[in-house]
Formats: structure tokens, C-alpha cells, sequence
């Protein structure tokens, strides 16, 4: 038997970082060699998501348990994957959404199904005595690797915060750093500078689902100037060592009946082109480099009015609930030449191979992409590797708090140390 073939699989239900219950699996090969992978889950989910599947026992973690998707899972799946070459990704995957059958894993389950993908992809590095980062770089081929610049949390709202703020995510960028690991020790000065600040000013400096602060403020503007507060509390320059990204996910703001975006905590109501100016707005006032989701998943009309206003500006338009890490719904956005950029999360797309394609189509495109997190995730730092063997550019991994965002953080430090590849600087001009 060819000893990087498949010889069994495992899953087991674990807690993710919100303590509710995901998906794990172990790939063995005949060669003995292991590989292990758990997948995230997502507060602020879109509905062109492959689709995640729990048990619904509200005795068992309130519903939120899936001890009965990887039983089922299991054994629609070992005996198909039993033999299948762990070296040949794209037979991987193939095979696993054939199993499945529906268009969104909705049969199996996009979180059991991705967890054999990625763990699949563990067992063939171990298989050719390989780190991840290096194995991923052979299902790239031509694509040069990077560290990633990080995009990080430093306050939060929206679904990440019980809605504490409308917009979901502020974020830092240190855009005028030249290594990997310059850049991960001024974001942790300006995350350490915001909570001194929200302290001193009495605050509660409790953390959000990814680790950011949770300050609640009425206005995004309140938001933006504790951000510039801190960037210069932390002894760096506002636009120039340090710039300002936001996540709207406004699909969470958009009320379809009233064909408006309500700003709760602001006690606004906005019209899509009043959204637009409130943005483009705000971007013009503060050091914002890039903004993501600032409309609903399906306002087409605004997403495209919007790049157009962009022009020559150098500003990141970036689709998440908006393209889902979905090759043909990026595809349509190519066409319409909306947006510049795609973030990307692996659970979005249910398997490694779909999400290197969609990655893939974005290059050539012309388009940024940004290798994220989700708000439930594990210790697993699997997306830091790719995010280097894909030279995806950036990455979004949460805050500077909380093992499940250190260990993608930390890995990166690693292969930082030991493959001396060149830093990814933010390129402001994109397509």
C-alpha cells in the first residue's frame, strides 16, 4: 500500500474559544504520519457560507454540540477517503464534497468536512518531513511566499461585542514597519496604549470575542479618535507607522423591510449612499486605509458605487460576508469590478483546495487578499501558515489576547526565525 494513502480518520467534538463546541480531526496515513486540524466558527456569518452543522440537542451545550455531525460525518466518510492519496489536495477534496453532494456541505457538514481537509493537508507535510508553510508553497506552485502584514483587533463591536458598537471591528495596521515581528510588537503597544487610555478615563476594558476592547461607544468617531490616541500613545505616527482599517459588517446594520442600515448605538438611520458618504466621510477625517463590508452582502448597486467613487484613491475596499470566500461569487465581482480586495476564511469555503482557488482567481484578478480568523477559533495556527505559503499579502487574526490568537501570532514569529522570508508591505494602490 502507498504509505502517504489514507489509512483512517478520527473527529471528536473540542471547545472552541467561545466554549462552544467544533469540529477536530486526525488523518493517519499508512506511514503512520498524523495530521490534526480543528476549525473555527463565525459570529458575523454571511449566507453564502457553506454551511456549518450542530446537533440542535438543547441539552447538550444549549444546541450548540455536534457530537452527532462527527458521528455522522465519520461514517459517511471513512470508508470513501480510505485510500485516497493525502499528496493530491485536490483528490482530497474532490472526494470529500462528493461525499457530501450539496452545493454548501449541507449534507455532511461544512465544519467535519473541513477539518479532514485541512488535517489531510497536515498529514501529507508529515508525510514528506516538511512544515506546513513549506508543503503548502507545492499546491501554489509560482506563487511567491511572504509574512504577512497583520491586521489587528483593537476595539470591537458589532456581533464580535453583543453589539456594543455598530461597527464590528477597528482595527491597526503598522504600515511603516520592514519586518514581521516590528509590526506585532507596535500593534501590542497601541493595544496596550487603548486599554491605558479607556482606563484612565473609566472605561471597562472588558475583551470581545476576538480579544478587542469593547468600550461601547455611540459613534464610530469616538471610536476612530481612542485609535489615533493610542497609535500616538504608543509612540507612533497616525498614517505613517501606523494606519487605521474598519470592518462595518454591515450586512448585521442592514434592516431589508426599511431598506436602510439602522446605527443603533448612533440612533441613526442611513439610506445606502448616505452609508457611503458616512464612510467615505470618516476616511477623509482619520488615517483609514481600508474598509470592509461597509454594505449588505447583496446591496450591488452600493458596492459598485462605491468602488467607482474610490477612483485613484488609495483606499482597500474589501468583500467578506460580500464575496464569502466564494469563487463564483468573486467572479461575479470581478466582472462588475467591484471592490479590490477578498478576505479569506477557509470556513467560508469548506475546503483548502476551494479556498486556494478562490485565492488564486483574486491574483489574477488583480485583487488584495486578507487570510482571516473567525470570532469562535481554536489553537490551531493553520491559516498563519498559509497566509505565508500563499503570499496572501495580510492577515486578520484578532487581538493581541487570548492563546487561540497567540498561536497563529507566535507561529508566525517561528517561520519568520527560520525561513527569512521578505515582509509583505501594504500596498495603499490596488488593481
Amino acid at each position: 500500500m502507498n504509505p502517504s494513502r489514507i489509512a483512517s480518520l478520527k473527529l471528536r467534538q473540542i471547545l472552541d474559544s467561545r466554549g462552544r463546541p467544533t469540529v477536530e480531526a486526525d488523518v493517519i496515513l499508512h506511514d503512520g504520519s498524523l495530521g490534526r486540524a480543528s476549525v473555527p466558527s463565525g459570529a458575523s456569518t454571511g449566507k453564502y457560507e457553506v454551511r456549518e452543522l450542530r446537533d440542535g440537542d438543547a441539552e447538550s451545550y444549549e444546541s450548540y454540540g455536534v457530537q452527532s455531525v462527527v458521528a455522522t460525518a465519520l461514517q459517511a466518510c471513512e470508508g470513501q477517503m480510505q485510500g485516497v492519496d493525502a499528496l493530491d489536495q485536490t483528490a482530497v477534496d474532490a472526494t470529500l464534497r462528493w461525499i457530501d453532494g450539496t452545493p454548501d456541505l449541507g449534507r455532511v457538514g461544512a465544519n467535519p468536512i473541513l477539518a479532514l481537509s485541512l488535517a489531510t493537508a497536515r498529514a501529507a507535510a508529515a508525510h514528506v518531513r516538511q512544515p506546513l508553510h513549506v508543503y503548502l508553497r507545492s499546491l501554489v506552485p509560482g506563487v511567491a511566499p511572504s509574512m504577512p502584514m497583520p491586521m489587528t483587533n483593537i476595539l470591537s463591536g458589532g456581533a464580535h461585542a453583543g453589539g456594543g458598537m455598530d461597527f464590528q471591528d477597528f482595527l491597526a495596521m503598522p504600515v511603516g514597519a520592514t519586518t514581521y515581528s516590528q509590526a506585532l510588537e507596535w500593534i501590542a503597544r497601541v493595544r496596550s496604549a487603548a486599554a491605558r487610555l479607556m482606563a484612565q478615563e473609566g472605561r471597562v476594558t472588558l475583551l470581545a470575542d476576538e480579544g478587542g476592547l469593547s468600550p461601547g461607544f455611540e459613534s464610530a468617531e469616538q471610536a476612530l479618535t481612542l485609535m489615533v490616541r493610542a497609535i500616538e500613545a504608543a509612540r507612533l505616527r497616525p498614517g505613517h507607522d501606523m494606519a487605521i482599517t474598519i470592518d462595518v459588517a454591515a450586512s448585521q446594520l442592514y434592516v431589508e423591510e426599511q431598506r436602510c442600515y439602522h446605527l443603533r448605538r448612533a440612533g441613526r438611520e442611513l439610506t445606502s449612499d448616505a452609508m457611503m458618504s458616512y464612510v467615505f466621510d470618516l476616511c477623509g477625517k482619520y488615517p483609514i486605509v481600508s474598509v470592509e463590508d461597509p454594505f449588505d452582502q447583496d446591496d450591488w448597486e452600493a458596492w459598485q458605487s462605491f468602488t467607482r467613487k474610490l477612483g485613484d484613491r488609495s483606499l482597500q475596499l474589501v468583500g467578506d460576508d460580500f464575496f464569502a470566500t466564494n469563487a463564483q461569487r468573486l467572479a461575479s465581482g470581478i466582472e462588475r469590478q467591484v471592490a479590490n480586495a477578498v478576505l479569506i476564511k477557509v470556513n467560508q469555503n469548506g475546503t483548502l483546495s476551494g479556498t486556494l482557488d478562490v485565492m488564486a482567481l483574486a491574483r489574477k484578478a488583480g485583487y488584495a487578499t486578507v487570510v482571516s480568523a473567525r470570532s469562535g477559533e481554536t489553537e490551531d495556527s493553520f491559516i498563519a501558515d498559509l497566509a505565508v505559503a500563499t503570499g496572501a499579502g495580510q492577515i486578520k487574526i484578532g487581538s493581541v489576547r487570548n492563546s487561540e490568537r497567540q498561536s497563529k501570532y507566535n507561529q508566525l514569529l517561528r517561520i519568520e526565525e527560520e525561513a527569512g522570508l521578505t515582509f509583505a508591505a501594504f500596498m495603499h494602490k490596488r488593481r
